[in-house]
């Protein structure tokens, strides 16, 4: 019996068998490398996946030496039937579009066209279900020419990526969840998603971070509920939400304005069940052009929001058509100015945090990663943005991380969330920051949490449990007496310790001081006699 660690072990194996196919034919570290691995991988899970469907439904299929020769003697009718049966989320693929019947045509002229013929036909006949869209609407589909990217031999380099793709399979490991396709989306990914010089930084939350955001976001039994990221990335906070809440009781939505991202995301739902979402990821700028919106036009409220916005980014292109009467009441804090010297700085996370506190559904709940200055910011858009949080008593509480827990950046950050049910306030306050193990990463520090550690922020948070030095438990008329601070170190009780002390004790001590107080005095005297006859003695010469 093959144990989970050996097929995580297995499916790194074949992902580094597709990585060293590419680099043999002079793909390593090539930009285009991730498309040809991320999609090479999606063919061979959906591939499998569908056979595995197959067997369920179909105990010839199951029971056959040969399976891919019992389904190719069905005849139209009955195949088309057989696809009617099977579960909205897998792809719908033909016998001729099998990795085995590739596999078996491998030696014929132009393999490298039916290679690529085949996945753009799979893409069309599965593009309703599985398509990300833009935000002008048009399509991004499953595939595309993949073996446009090798300048010489194709054929041979399509050859190469099937004998890789045969003598593996999925089929025994559909029935894992969460943490296993987490680990296995990390691994394939993790020389790809970094930022690649675009509008947007592409970086993946640690998990530490996902895992407290959904599980103090999520305390108890929900279902059918909206999900959303305005900023999603490659989705692993949405990922972790939508694993908290369970796959079958939301519906994810997202947008995010590069393509790769978007892609990733997909790739993320199809691993983690759920593809019923994919409709809804959009590449698109939020900022400048939500698209998610209800049939009057107006933007979708949504009952859970996560997000690790970009911090700063240049957006001056675009900051002056976000000044518009339709968007006051979204951006109500304000827009930040356009810096005359180092455009990048400018703050496009308060964009973010305004968006989302619009896109707040009348229960909504919210988790967003900023830097941890903006909780004590005394002015400009960050001192209104907290002031309109505690006003429309929808503040439910911060986390102070440690530094470093991102590798990627030296900024400190924290977890804001927000709970438009809190309108009693009870707001909790966690100066996490002394937590964790620094590790090296790279060039870089990186601050690890134990899985105990995060259980002792969660559980602190979710029971309201005010402790020493680490967490209080404020309202709102006790933020707005502190200039609304959202620092707990700053509502901590200043500790005065006192000491009993004898009358005898104690005149002992002055005593002492004045003593001391007398030589130092003496001392000073004698030194400064000094000086001035130093001085004097240069005025002579």
């Amino acid at each position: 019996m093959t144990t989970t660690r050996q097929f995580e072990k297995q499916t790194e194996a074949l992902i580094d068998d597709l990585k060293s196919v590419c680099a043999n034919y002079g793909l390593g570290n090539d930009g285009n490398e991730f498309k040809i691995i991320t999609q090479v991988f999606l063919y061979k899970f959906l591939n499998d996946k569908f056979v595995h469907e197959v067997k369920q439904l179909d105990d010839k299929v199951a029971q056959a030496d040969n399976w891919e020769e019992v389904l190719k003697k069905y005849n139209a009718d009955d195949y088309e039937m057989l696809l009617m049966q099977m579960s909205e989320s897998t792809a719908r693929l033909q016998p001729k579009q099998f990795i085995s019947s590739l596999f078996e045509r491998q030696n014929e002229a132009n393999f490298s066209d039916i290679f690529d013929t085949t996945l753009l036909d799979i893409a069309k006949e599965n593009s309703d279900l599985f398509s990300v869209l833009t935000e002008g609407g048009e399509k991004i589909v499953l595939f595309e020419n993949i073996s446009k990217y090798v300048t010489d031999k194709r054929d041979d380099f399509c050859k190469a990526i099937i004998n890789k793709l045969v003598h593996f399979s999925f089929e025994n490991i559909f029935h894992e969840k969460f943490d296993f396709y987490a680990k296995i989306f990390e691994y394939l990914i993790k020389d790809y998603n970094t930022n690649s010089g675009g509008k947007y930084a592409e970086y993946f939350t640690p998990h530490a971070v996902a895992s407290i955001m959904a599980r103090c976001l999520v305390s108890g039994k929900v279902s059918n509920v909206s999900c959303c990221d305005p900023s999603a990335g490659s989705g692993t906070l949405l990922m972790n939400l939508a694993h908290q809440i369970g796959e079958d009781k939301c519906t994810v939505y997202s947008q995010d304005i590069s393509q790769k991202s978007s892609n990733l995301l997909r790739l993320n739902l199809i691993l983690n069940d759920l593809v019923h979402s994919i409709p809804n990821i959009v590449k698109g700028n939020t900022i400048l052009e939500p698209y998610h919106k209800d049939k009057n036009g107006n933007l979708l409220k949504f009952d859970y929001i996560v997000s690790n916005p970009p911090f700063k980014l240049d957006f001056s292109d675009f900051s002056g058509e976000l000044d518009t009467k339709e968007n006051h009441e979204r951006f109500f804090a304000g827009i930040p100015n356009i810096p005359k010297t180092k455009k990048e700085s400018m703050a496009i996370y308060l964009m973010f945090l305004q968006h989302i506190m619009f896109t707040l559904s009348d229960k909504g709940k919210a988790a967003i990663v900023v830097p941890t200055g903006f909780i004590t910011a005394q002015s400009g858009i960050e001192r209104k943005i907290r002031e309109e949080m505690v006003e429309r008593k929808m503040l439910r509480g911060v986390v102070s991380m440690p530094s470093n827990i991102f590798a990627t950046t030296g900024t400190n950050v924290s977890i804001l969330f927000l709970d438009k049910t809190n309108s009693k306030g009870d707001i909790v306050l966690i100066d996490a920051s002394k937590l964790g193990t620094t590790v090296k990463e790279g060039k870089n520090q990186k601050t690890l949490l134990s899985p105990q550690e995060e259980d002792t922020i969660i559980n602190t948070f979710n029971q309201h449990e005010p402790v020493a030095d680490f967490s209080v438990v404020v309202s709102y008329e006790d933020i707005k007496a502190k200039n609304y601070s959202l620092s707990a170190g700053q509502y901590f009780e200043v500790k005065i310790e006192y000491t009993d002390i004898s009358p005898a004790a104690f005149a002992a001590k002055m005593n002492a001081f004045e003593t001391n107080l007398s030589a130092l005095f003496s001392e000073s005297k004698t030194l400064e006699m000094e000086i001035q006859n130093n001085l004097k003695g240069l005025k002579y010469e």
